[in-house]
């Protein structure tokens, strides 16, 4: 079983909501564009969906926690530096 196939987002949702963790300091109205799977391992496809957020909108692309800190089941994902590096040379707002 993987940290992909049991997290809801729901977490991150809520961290968003009350402005904590990525969110804290961010002023106003936050807006959801768009939510997605890293598409498993090794998270391949997290920089292309990041991408075509971006395409449509996205001015920040934030890492939910179960790559960062791999709720709910404590593994965080082996791949979230490489996958941070990709976003970084692509995009300046993460």
């Amino acid at each position: 079983m993987r940290t992909e196939d049991m997290c809801p987002g729901s977490t991150d949702f809520k961290v968003m909501r009350e402005k904590k963790c990525a969110f804290e300091g961010v002023e106003g109205e936050i807006e959801v564009m768009g939510f997605s799977t890293c598409g498993g391992c090794p998270g391949k496809k997290a920089v292309t969906r990041a991408a075509e957020m971006v395409k449509r909108g996205a001015d920040t692309i934030v890492l939910a926690s179960c790559i960062t800190k791999g709720n709910p089941i404590g593994f965080a994902c082996p791949h979230v530096q490489a996958m941070k590096m990709l976003f970084q040379k692509n995009w300046e707002t993460l």
